[in-house]
């Protein structure tokens, strides 16, 4: 990130290599890719929450980066999703546990998967303002954002099973509208993801 070392974050947020002239994110959208940025930031840096918001919200929402617009974001939902993720996370993370594969607990998956995940989690446990069908969509593709290959597949099945047991009077209806690629990506890439690191955290297998 440019700036100086008074004003430069230590670490970058997870990179979506998305220009503002390629793409349109609507605020709540922006939002979320805001949010999965910050859960990123923070699980590999350590920072706190009140840490977090003030760095996204003064050097990263609607900013221009190395290059990499980042897109506004609804400032209240940013600061509900975010602070709401992290205080409800020991609520969220053994449903998603229960949602994923047996054998890959969630701390086996990658942390910008995890943080996708934990986020729509969040949404659909304590949310119920928002739809499942518009949050599981959302947040596929937020996921389509980072990869390309069967990790957006795997946010719509886990998020999708989940809804089904904490919402399950909405599941049938909004099943249409959660399929993988049923709106726009966030951003267009080819290859896979691994695990990212803090300079490029959406950096692709060989």
């Amino acid at each position: 990130m440019t700036g100086t070392p008074e004003t430069q974050p230590e670490t970058g947020a997870a990179s979506t290599e998305t220009t503002a002239s390629t793409v349109k994110f609507s605020p709540r959208s922006g939002a979320r890719l805001a949010v999965v940025q910050a859960l990123y930031e923070m699980d590999i840096s350590g920072k706190g929450v009140l840490d977090a918001l003030a760095e996204f919200e003064a050097f990263w929402i609607g900013r221009e980066v190395d290059g990499i617009a980042h897109p506004k974001a609804e400032t209240a939902f940013f600061r509900d999703l975010l602070r709401g993720t992290v205080e409800e996370q020991r609520a969220i993370d053994p449903k998603l546990d229960q949602a994923l594969a047996q054998g890959w607990p969630l701390r086996r998956i990658e942390i910008v998967l995890r943080a996708i995940l934990r986020a729509g989690a969040y949404e659909l446990m304590f949310r119920p303002d928002v739809p499942v069908g518009a949050a599981i969509s959302a947040y596929v593709d937020v996921a389509h954002s980072f990869y390309t290959a069967d990790e957006p597949g795997l946010v719509n099945a886990v998020l999708d099973r989940l809804a089904r047991e904490v919402r399950p009077g909405e599941v049938g209806a909004a099943k249409a509208s959660s399929k993988p690629g049923s709106s726009k990506p966030l951003s267009g890439k080819s290859g896979s993801a691994k695990e990212p690191s803090a300079k490029n955290p959406s950096a692709k297998k060989a």
